[in-house]
């Protein structure tokens, strides 16, 4: 991979590590993430405004993805309000490919090469330093459970999309339609936890609009590089995400400990980035 490729693809790792950062760092975590679902429905709007409608095949993956990403944001939202950024962000992201290349071996009978086994091998062993680390979270323990759990979505809707846009002939229409119905449930729960008579304020709206921009900007990036570099290197290196989310949790919510923290999220980092290439 290219200078060029490598630095775009490492600035959509940072963007989406930050975007979760946000919502590690803001108080109402719920309007938060209203708040960048909101800015995912007008970039889909424009989608399915612009580009063709995905096929009726893909519809069903569309229903499932879009209840997957309900449960995602509930369980985005719990994972940092007991958890550590640097110690969420890393299981959860790292636990999804892993589980997703295991789900493609069982269900499909894709054969794993020795690779991807060494990458699962390691993931595991990242996921377990991370989960007997213990910092300032006062529910180390079930933030861990609610981190595996957000895992399994992720792989869950990752696996749900991937069968979608291969069967939807327009996978910008495919995403557009996902953004758009995604939406509703995000903003109910943060309206039904508002207290009565309050609003959202302007530091809500704003930061939320920041972390949709670099939510959207990422994925953008991300599937542009797809064009010119290779999938499997790409991949990988996105999946840097899991560093930068240890850096940001131990430099700027001061999360400890410092080494431990490090060496897990860099362990489930290179299982992940074997994963992708193997």
């Amino acid at each position: 991979m290219s200078l060029l490729p490598l630095s775009l693809v490492l600035f959509a790792a940072l963007l989406h590590a930050t975007w979760n950062a946000l919502v590690k760092a803001v108080d109402d975590r719920a309007g938060v993430l209203a708040a960048v679902s909101a800015t995912h429905a007008v970039f889909g709007l424009i989608l399915v405004l612009t580009m063709p409608a995905p096929s009726i095949p893909s519809w069903p993956m569309i229903a499932i993805s879009a209840t997957l990403h309900y449960g995602y944001y509930i369980l985005l939202f719990r994972s940092y309000a007991h958890g550590d950024l640097s110690q969420v962000y890393p299981i959860s992201r790292g636990l999804a490919p892993a589980l997703v290349a295991l789900s493609a071996v069982v269900l499909i009978g894709e054969v794993l090469p020795p690779a991807g086994w060494f990458g699962i091998a390691l993931v595991s062993l990242g996921v377990g330093l991370l989960a007997l680390q213990r910092g300032a979270a006062h529910a180390s323990g079930q933030a861990v459970l609610l981190a595996i759990y957000l895992g399994v979505l992720i792989a869950a809707y990752s696996v749900a999309d991937g069968i979608g846009v291969r069967r939807a002939d327009s996978v910008f229409g495919y995403i557009g339609w996902l953004y758009l119905l995604e939406f509703p449930v995000p903003l109910a729960i943060a309206i039904a936890r508002r207290r009565k008579g309050r609003g959202f304020s302007a530091r809500t709206l704003s930061w939320g609009l920041f972390g949709g921009i670099c939510a959207v900007s990422a994925y953008a990036i991300v599937l542009y590089v797809k064009t010119i570099a290779p999938l499997g290197a790409v991949s990988a290196v996105r999946e840097s995400s899991v560093i930068f989310a240890a850096l940001i949790g131990i430099v700027f919510f001061r999360e400890r400990p410092v080494a431990g923290r490090l060496l897990a999220a860099a362990i489930v980092g290179a299982g992940v980035m074997a994963l992708a290439l193997a």
